[in-house]
């Protein structure tokens, strides 16, 4: 489990679990909004595929309080930057602050790894709530792409700093 204390809008504890026989299901469920399918996978189910397939990614089960509300993945490449993607959260948890304290979360993780120098993730140009998001806890787009999405980027030291700032 990683746990950095972080709560969503409801007071809610906010963790990352590993994907395991107990809430495989749950995690393979989540579904966002219907508006944002044309962004992210219908089903978070598409990201565990990935992860148990092409073993790059790593996923884990974003939960509050102990109860699956989401998933997100990392991978690290090569040149010692770690990625993070595949962020769903569950449509009907959006708009409490589960998907910020899980991004924070990982970060803090991800950043204070060895060898860790810097975090990317990739988001749709379109994906103004991802944007937003991101942006806000330190990510700049880099002038890269992957596909059709936008890569932005943060130094781990500076994602460490925003990850350990109190919560709003």
């Amino acid at each position: 489990m990683i746990d950095c204390g972080r709560v969503d809008g409801r007071g809610r504890r906010i963790s990352l679990h590993e994907v395991h026989d107990e809430n495989w299901r749950a995690v393979a469920d989540v579904a966002p909004l219907d508006g944002q399918r044309r962004f992210v996978a219908a089903l978070a189910a598409r990201y565990l595929l990935l992860s148990a397939r092409e073993q790059v990614w790593h996923s884990l089960a974003v939960c509050a309080d102990g109860t699956v509300t989401g998933h997100v993945m990392w991978g690290r490449d090569e040149d010692g930057s770690h990625w993070i993607g595949g962020m769903v959260v569950d449509g009907a948890e959006q708009g409490r602050g589960v998907g910020r304290a899980a991004l924070l979360t990982l970060m803090a993780w991800l950043a204070g790894a060895d060898g860790c120098r810097e975090l990317r993730l990739a988001y749709h140009p379109e994906n103004t709530a991802a944007h937003h998001l991101y942006t806000s806890v330190g990510f700049r787009p880099t002038g890269e792409t992957e596909g059709d999405e936008v890569v932005a980027a943060v130094p781990a030291e500076t994602a460490l700093a925003v990850a350990r700032e109190p919560s709003d």
